[in-house]
C-alpha cells in the first residue's frame, strides 16, 4: 500500500436538481476524491478553506482516515462556494455562481510526507498551481491529473506543460475533444497521449468510462441506476476510487488500471444516489463488494 496525495478544492456547494436541493453542503473536488479513495488507502488532502468552514466536515474526513493536516484554514477568508443546477439531462451542470474566496489565495505547500507520496492526484485547479505541486514532489510512481474547459481554453500553454509531466489524464468526453481539437474520441485520446500522459481516461457520465493506455482499450460501464439524485462530484469520486485502488495495490500495470476503472465506476455510482456525500457516508464495505461483483457480471462474456 502506498501513500496517496490529492491537491484540489474543498468547498461548500449549493445544488438544485429536479429531485431536490441542498444549500452549502460539503463539496469540492478534493473532498469527493479523498472520501472515495479512503475506502482503499491512506489519502492526504492539500487545499485551503476559510475560517467559516464547519468543523464537523473536518471531523467527517478525519473519521475516514483522511489526513487533513495540509488543509489550510486561512484567517479572514471565506470558504470556496459553488452554486449550480441540473435539468433532466444530469450529464451537464449549469453554474449559477462561483465564489473562490480562500481558494483564490491558495498556494500549495507540501510537507515531507506529502512530497514522498507514491501516488499524486492533481484535481481540477489552475495548471500553474498544478505545476507548483509537481516542483515540490520527489518521485511518485504515478501522477494523475484532472482539468476542465476553463483551463483548456484560458491556460492551454500552462496545461500542456503539466500534461508533459503526468502519467494519467482523467477528463470528460467534451473536454477531451476540446483539448485534442478532434471530434472523434478515439483519435482524441491518442492525440492527448502524444501530449504526455501514457494513459487517458475519458469519463462519459451515464455511458461509462473509456481507458486508452499504450494502444489498448478498456471500457467500464456505468452502473444502471433507477434513481439518480445529484451527479455533482461523480467524476471526482470516480478518480478517487481509481487512484485509491492503484495506491492500495501499489501498482500501475495494465491489469491494475482496468480493475481500478471498475472501482472508480462503482464509487461514482453510489455518489449520485444522494446529494453531497450523504450516500457515501452510509456506504458499507459489504455494499461496495456486492456492487463490484455486479460490475464483474455485467461485463462477463460467458453465458
Amino acid at each position: 500500500m502506498a501513500d496517496l496525495v490529492v491537491v484540489g478544492s474543498v468547498a461548500l456547494d449549493s445544488v438544485k436538481t429536479p429531485f431536490g436541493k441542498v444549500t452549502e453542503a460539503l463539496g469540492g473536488s478534493a473532498t469527493y476524491f479523498s472520501y472515495a479513495a479512503s475506502f482503499f488507502t491512506q489519502v492526504r488532502v492539500v487545499g485551503a478553506v476559510g475560517n467559516d468552514f464547519p468543523r464537523e466536515h473536518l471531523e467527517l474526513l478525519s473519521s475516514r482516515g483522511v489526513d487533513v493536516t495540509a488543509l489550510e484554514v486561512l484567517p479572514g477568508q471565506k470558504t470556496f462556494r459553488w452554486t449550480g443546477e441540473y435539468g433532466f439531462d444530469l450529464n451537464e451542470a449549469r453554474t449559477l455562481d462561483v465564489q473562490l474566496n480562500a481558494f483564490a489565495a491558495f498556494k500549495p505547500k507540501l510537507g515531507p510526507v506529502h512530497r514522498k507520496a507514491g501516488f499524486l492526484f492533481l484535481a481540477n485547479i489552475d495548471p500553474v498551481l498544478q505545476l507548483e505541486v509537481l516542483e515540490q514532489m520527489e518521485r511518485p510512481a504515478l501522477i494523475a491529473l484532472d482539468t476542465m474547459n476553463f483551463w483548456i481554453e484560458g491556460k492551454r500553454a500552462d496545461l500542456l506543460r503539466v500534461l508533459a509531466r503526468v502519467d494519467v489524464l482523467l477528463i470528460n468526453d467534451a473536454e477531451a475533444r476540446m483539448l485534442a481539437r478532434e471530434p472523434n474520441l478515439i483519435k482524441a485520446a491518442r492525440t492527448i497521449g502524444e501530449m504526455g500522459p501514457r494513459t487517458v481516461v475519458i469519463k462519459r457520465g451515464e455511458y461509462g468510462a473509456l481507458l486508452v493506455s499504450s494502444g489498448q482499450f478498456f471500457f467500464a460501464p456505468a452502473y444502471p441506476l433507477e434513481a439518480v439524485f445529484d451527479p455533482t462530484g461523480a467524476g471526482d469520486t470516480f478518480a478517487g476510487g481509481f487512484m485509491g485502488y492503484l495506491a492500495q495495490q501499489d501498482a500501475t500495470d495494465p491489469a491494475s488500471l482496468r480493475r481500478a476503472m471498475v472501482r472508480g465506476a462503482a464509487m461514482a455510482s453510489f455518489t449520485v444516489e444522494d446529494f453531497s456525500l450523504e450516500r457515501l457516508k452510509r456506504l458499507e464495505r459489504r455494499e461496495l463488494e456486492e456492487r463490484l461483483l455486479t460490475f464483474a457480471d455485467m461485463v462477463r462474456l460467458e453465458g
